[in-house]
């Protein structure tokens, strides 16, 4: 099956605008996907013991279950209507480092407490200053970062 092209940018923006809405109006809440992980790991980690710190993740963690569930059953629909759902067999480096970045993305998303999902959508759509000052200082580390991480895309 030949893979049909990406999804309009705009169009997609505009669904995950009205994404961001429906969480805040449903939920009270707006998007993030680190707390979800944070939230399955302190659910273990309070059976084992109870910790103040651990407690503090408890609350409010089924709702980021449900987003992280719909993230993964909604861009395996997306990647399978799009005929773009296969196993590649991409150059091991690139794995290595998508995997590396992604490690990275999560513990500074820990440290944080936050995710950039969460600032950037979720306190952007709130004209958080902080979140401004984020988005643009990640979009000007990530266009600074292509040219040295493109050859791994090739």
């Amino acid at each position: 099956m030949t893979p049909r092209p990406y999804a309009d940018p705009y169009l997609a923006g505009v669904g995950l605008g009205l994404v961001l809405l429906a969480c805040f109006a449903l939920s009270g809440q707006g998007l993030g996907a680190s707390g979800a992980f944070a939230s399955a790991a302190s659910h273990v980690a309070g059976v084992v013991s109870k910790n103040a710190w651990v407690e503090g993740y408890l609350h409010g963690g089924s709702w980021m279950l449900v987003e992280v569930g719909g993230l993964i059953v909604g861009a395996g629909l997306s990647a399978w209507l799009a005929g773009r759902l296969a196993v590649s067999n991409a150059p091991s480096g690139r794995f290595a480092a998508s995997l590396t970045g992604g490690i990275l993305m999560g513990v500074g998303a820990a440290l944080a407490r936050g995710c950039t999902s969460g600032l950037a959508l979720s306190g952007g759509a709130l004209l958080g200053v902080g979140a401004w000052v984020f988005m643009i200082a990640l979009f000007a580390a990530g266009f600074l970062a292509a040219p040295l991480l493109r050859r791994l895309w090739a």
